[in-house]
């Protein structure tokens, strides 16, 4: 397995993998069993983020087993309603006693590994990556995980020990804020 930065040639196969993941296409079971992800992620805003350098990838032979979004939050085009309320909670949210608003951090996510690929290792590699990217960049990187997204919460915060920043409502729905060091 290859874990690198995407390339245009990744693109197609990231927003399968995307689509395939989302919220809106699970069920509510699948959803309580895999977890999800969220927003609008095609071929375009894929590839305008690729070419930002914003994407990893976990690539197996040329196909995509995971992907991870690590860029500045300002820096997303058409910004979903959870990385508004989460730029609006700053000023509320802490970073090891200091408003998140203080501190340089980098957005951590959406990531998604592939169901073939689940439960080997793939999300950790990507976390490791963008943790060692993020560094000199950012002091953390930051997440948030909807509330009910249980898996989710069991990968980053009791897995890879992402620690909770608090809680905010964006769009109607709860969301928690968590971050690891950069």
């Amino acid at each position: 397995m290859d874990y690198r930065y995407a390339t245009q040639a990744d693109v197609a196969g990231m927003a399968a993998l995307f689509a395939a993941s989302h919220r809106d296409v699970l069920t509510e079971r699948q959803r309580a069993e895999q977890g999800f992800v969220q927003g609008a992620f095609g071929v375009a805003e894929l590839g305008v983020m690729t070419e930002a350098g914003q994407l990893l990838v976990a690539d197996d032979a040329g196909r995509v087993a995971g992907l991870l979004a690590l860029c500045v939050p300002e820096d997303v085009p058409s910004p979903p309603p959870p990385l508004v309320g989460l730029l609006e909670a700053q000023r509320s949210l802490e970073w090891r006693g200091r408003p998140l608003i203080e501190v340089r951090w980098l957005l951590y996510g959406p990531v998604v590994v592939d169901a073939a690929y689940r439960g080997r290792g793939v999300a950790r590699e990507l976390f490791t990556l963008a943790i060692r990217e993020a560094a000199g960049r950012a002091d953390a990187v930051v997440a948030f995980i909807e509330a009910g997204n249980v898996p989710s919460w069991r990968v980053h915060v009791d897995g890879f020990g992402m620690s909770p920043l608090g809680e905010y409502v964006a769009g109607g729905r709860t969301y928690s804020a968590v971050a690891a060091p950069a």
